[in-house]
């Protein structure tokens, strides 16, 4: 061998020595860093164990202290609030909740600035009838909007959200009138008109301050210094200028159809206002006024007497007839026939006697109405009152004539014999009179509908009375075409429906829109601004029956000079406040106003200026029609320039209507309407049942609420607090068209707060008393796995929040909220990251720090990511975060609801780190606690994988492993390395492969 070879060879062998002397010093170093994981992950129970220990020794003194979290009656306005040095050791809700709304509000984070420079973001909350309280559904609604309006206030818009409340005309004055009747026996009637306002006023001014108390409680952060009434003088002003240009503009019109009429309201009513009932057979119901029950679900035949030219034609005499309202043939002025049905051919244009009084009832042919195979294939024709009858009498000018009187009762029109008789009694006795004369055929069962008033519970009756209407046709067909894909040659702004399935509801109401019927016959709401010219010579009882003598005008000395120019020159009359129209106006035609008067129109204010029209309109889906319609009717119509076409807002969103458990529609008498203020605070059962007699339900319908409330909340209510209910909330909007709430889910969130209260109390534990936060960026390059792990996901959690936002989606928004801070921040950052804290291990010193400034970061980023769904916990943790903390608590903004919503940080996104975990380390994890059920006794456990890039990883981050899989050792091997016997196992996927030891 020549020399050099020798010295070649003898070099190699020295550097083959050398590796395997640095492969073993490798190894051994290998060696020392998992016994120091072990350890610290043993360590760090422990320490925890002990931490329990004394943190349960100093609980007491701790939650002595949790009353310094109360407001600082001395702090002053736009000055931090007064915090305790320590925290509580659990998370009390009443505690935490109790005083941040007062400094809010004290400090004026909730006003909106007419000069402000920002984009202007502009609600108005959906005006609560001032009936009495809040229910959950208002509390929906609350909890929607806020979350909305604090999420747009921290993206930096000049927020103003509009609070108020309607004068609910029907609603209010029916209770008044019940407590004044319970209370007293007396009737707004031995009141009189005024005497009894009065009393309305004093109920709303009781009740409205119970309902803004409760939106403090939620949390509403409303401009109250905007706050609004629909009684009160600015939108009483917006409503009477409203009604004189809309007939100035020929669009309202008074005229004699047919309305719903409820007998014992003696009002006219709308549909929202009334519930149909399906009726299978012959049934018996409860009906205000009578003793016994009245029948429904028949059909009762009887024949009409032709005249004696008719008989002698082959007719035999008569024709019958088939009715479910029989009482209703006192007023019959017609018989329909289908023109191509053969059994009365010839009969069209003859006529038929009315048996009780001899009227000529003339027989038409309309084959619009009649059906030939519905019972004799004759119809009976009451035109005053029967819509459909009514279209009738106008087609064929029949007579009109109505036989009751407004409190259901037979009139002179229907016979000496009937009149006075109660509508359901006066049908009995049509029935005998009709046997008595020969004329009764029989009766039968039949299915029907029939209509009940919501809140009277009366049979609505069909009745043909003079009433205000204002003409749709018009402004719906512009409401209509708003929401059409095309844009027109105008450029029409659009609006949106969101969820866009409610567009086709939209299109299906506005393209068969009818006149809406304006006036009712209340007391209680904006009185008609009409009055009526009384000539002399006229009688009482055609007071308002010549249209051309009705003045519209905006007081009675406009109305007096516009009369003058219209009746100057003829006899005598009289126009005063006797004549003025005694009706008042429909509650759905001011609240149909509430973008425009809320901000000040008709006159040119400053907030009209700066924030018209609203950027959004959030309501529940029930009121598509009779809300948001109607708004955006008299939006388009009244609140634009000359040329009109301007939308009250161009986004509307609608959320689900909450029900029961069990899915039944709330209501009083079922008792399981929710009281919102019950769940924040929390009520026994037999609390719930003393707020039953606080209501108007009688007797009987107390003791069927009770057991209601029994089976619904056997225990009460849990003391859930504001934010876990209205986050609870905001999560079940998922559900799109109704929502089954359960209080248990509310009761879970309840419990998650308490999770995030540990989790910032660990937080402040492991930061330490004056901890500096990282006054420049972080690097994410110089990151443990882990810390660069949470912040991707981090970021993919806002991302995914803010995207969810700006669509409204808030439940998706609300479940990237809540899955990044449960399944990511607590389950495994906080606890992947505890070994770090262990004693004051020098190989962890860099790593520590770098956990430090990253959990500070995620609290901060996603306290704030959460702020909108729950301000009261998140307000409090970072405070108290950024008190702990001395840079932080220097500087920047006094509350979170100030603050900036997060953003994406570009350098944080780690997609690697994020697959690694979620397809490595996860799985491993998941499955040896799959392994482990149960139990939470620490154990050994082996990883065989086939990937040496994934046994790197694993071999990297075993601490994290044992951490989270509660084991120890962990060893990772390969296919030739010696995998237990008599282990547990699990075939994680085909390159993984977990081993459990099995005790005992």
């Amino acid at each position: 061998m020549e020399p050099d070879e020798r010295k070649k060879k003898k070099e190699e062998k020295a550097l083959e020595k050398e590796l395997k002397k640095q492969k073993a010093k490798a190894k051994e170093a290998a060696r020392r860093l998992r016994e120091a994981q072990q350890a610290a992950v043993s360590s760090s129970i422990d320490s925890g164990k002990k931490e329990k220990k004394s943190l349960k020794k100093r609980s007491n003194e701790e939650d002595a202290d949790i009353d310094k979290n109360a407001e600082d009656p001395e702090t002053p306005s736009g000055e931090r609030k007064l915090m305790s040095a320590q925290m509580a050791k659990d998370y009390n809700p009443s505690a935490v909740e109790k005083s941040w709304y007062q400094w809010w509000e004290k400090s004026g984070f909730f006003v909106a600035d007419a000069k402000s420079s920002k984009p202007p973001f502009v609600m108005v909350l959906p005006p609560p009838n001032v009936t009495g309280v809040l229910h959950i559904g208002h509390a929906l609604t609350a909890a929607i909007e806020d979350t909305i309006i604090r999420w747009r206030r921290m993206s930096g818009y000049n927020t103003l959200w509009v609070p108020g409340m309607d004068h609910a005309g029907i609603a209010t004055q029916v209770v008044v009138e019940k407590k004044l009747k319970s209370e007293t026996e007396k009737t707004r009637h031995d009141l009189g008109r005024d005497e009894f306002l009065k009393l309305v006023w004093e109920w709303k001014k009781e009740h409205g301050g119970t309902i803004l108390q409760q939106l403090h409680q939620l949390g509403a952060s409303l401009d109250f210094s905007r706050e609004c009434f629909t009684m009160d003088d600015k939108c009483s002003k917006a409503v009477v200028e409203a009604f004189v240009r809309l007939h100035n503009q020929g669009l309202i019109n008074r005229d004699n159809r047919i309305v719903n009429w409820d007998c014992s309201l003696r009002t006219a009513i709308s549909e929202i206002e009334v519930d149909s009932i399906d009726i299978k057979e012959r049934t018996l119901l409860n009906v205000p006024g009578y003793d016994n029950n009245v029948e429904f679900g028949l059909l009762t035949t009887f024949a009409y007497p032709l005249e004696e030219e008719e008989e002698e034609e082959g007719f035999g005499g008569e024709i019958l007839v088939a009715t479910t309202r029989v009482e209703t043939m006192l007023g019959d002025t017609g018989i329909a026939v289908h023109p191509d049905d053969k059994r009365y051919e010839g009969l069209g244009g003859k006529h038929a006697i009315h048996p009780f009084n001899g009227r000529r009832i003339p027989i038409v042919c309309d084959a619009e109405l009649v059906h030939p195979e519905f019972g004799t294939g004759a119809v009976k024709i009451t035109p005053a009152h029967d819509p459909n009858d009514f279209k009738v009498g106008r087609r064929h000018a029949l007579e009109f004539i109505n036989i009751f009187t407004d409190d259901g009762k037979i009139n002179q029109h229907g016979g000496e014999r009937f009149a006075g008789m109660p509508r359901y009694k006066a049908r009995e006795a049509v029935i005998e009179a009709l046997k008595e004369k020969g004329l009764y055929r029989k009766t039968e069962l039949n299915e029907m509908k029939i209509k009940i008033c919501t809140r009277s519970k009366d049979v609505v009756e069909p009745m043909m009375k003079p009433q205000w209407y204002v003409k749709c046709s018009g402004m719906g067909h512009e409401a209509l075409i708003a929401v059409e894909d095309d844009e027109d040659e105008r450029n029409r702004k659009k609006l949106e429906i969101i969820p866009k399935d409610y567009t086709s509801h939209w299109k299906r109401w506005l393209e068969n829109i009818h006149d809406w019927c304006i006036s009712r016959q209340l007391w209680w709401g904006h009185r008609i601004p009409a009055w009526y010219a009384v000539f002399e010579g006229d009688k009482p009882e055609d007071f308002g029956l010549v249209q051309d003598r009705w003045v519209v005008a905006r007081s009675l000395e406009e109305a007096k000079a516009l009369a003058a120019e219209a009746f100057g020159q003829v006899s005598k009359y009289e126009l005063s406040d006797k004549t003025r129209d005694p009706d008042v106006l429909d509650t759905w035609f001011s609240s149909g106003l509430f973008p425009l008067s809320a901000l000040g129109w008709p006159d040119d204010t400053q907030d009209f200026r700066a924030f018209y029209p609203n950027s959004l309109l959030e309501t529940g889906h029930d009121i598509l029609f009779f809300w948001v319609a109607r708004m955006v009717m008299l939006g388009i119509t009244l609140g634009g320039e000359a040329s009109g076409n301007v939308l009250p807002f161009p986004k509307v969103y609608l959320h689900p209507m909450i029900r029961d458990a069990q899915g039944r529609k709330m209501s009083k008498s079922l008792g399981n309407v929710i009281d919102p203020v019950d769940v924040i605070h929390g009520i026994t059962l037999e609390g719930l049942h003393d707020k039953l007699s606080d209501g108007i339900l009688d007797k009987k319908e107390i003791e069927v609420a009770k057991e209601g409330q029994k089976k619904a909340f056997p225990n009460g209510i849990e003391q859930c607090g504001a934010d876990a209910l209205r986050f609870s909330l905001v999560a079940y909007t998922e559900q799109s068209e109704n929502i089954n709430l359960d209080i248990k889910r509310v009761v879970g969130y309840r419990h998650w707060c308490n999770k995030l209260w540990n989790a910032v109390r660990f937080a402040m534990l492991k930061l330490g008393d004056g901890y500096v936060p990282p006054a420049n960026a972080i690097n994410p390059e110089e990151l443990p796995f882990i810390c660069r792990w949470i912040l991707s996901v981090l970021n993919k959690a806002i991302d995914k929040t803010v995207s969810s936002l700006e669509a409204y989606k808030l439940s998706d928004a609300a479940k990237a909220v809540y899955g990044w801070w449960q399944n990511q921040l607590c389950d495994i950052f906080i606890e992947a990251i505890k070994p770090y804290f262990s004693g004051e291990n020098p190989m962890f010193a860099a790593e520590r720090e770098f956990a430090k400034h990253t959990l500070w970061l995620c609290l901060d980023y996603g306290l704030r990511l959460l702020h909108p769904f729950m301000p009261f916990i998140t307000e409090e943790l970072w405070q108290r975060l950024r008190f702990n903390a001395v840079a932080a608590a220097a500087a920047g903004p006094l509350s979170i609801m100030v603050c900036e919503y997060p953003s994406m940080v570009g350098c944080w996104n780690n997609g690697q780190a994020e697959n690694e975990m979620e397809n490595v380390i996860m799985l491993v994890v998941n499955s040896l606690r799959s392994l482990a059920k149960e139990s939470r006794e620490r154990r050994a456990a082996f990883v065989l994988c086939g990937i040496k890039e994934e046994r790197e990883l694993m071999s990297r981050q075993c601490f994290i492993i044992e951490k989270l899989a509660n084991v120890s050792p962990l060893e990772i091997i390969d296919e030739e390395g010696a995998a237990p016997t008599g282990w547990a196992v699990s075939q994680v996927n085909d390159n993984l492969t977990a081993y459990l030891e099995i005790l005992g």
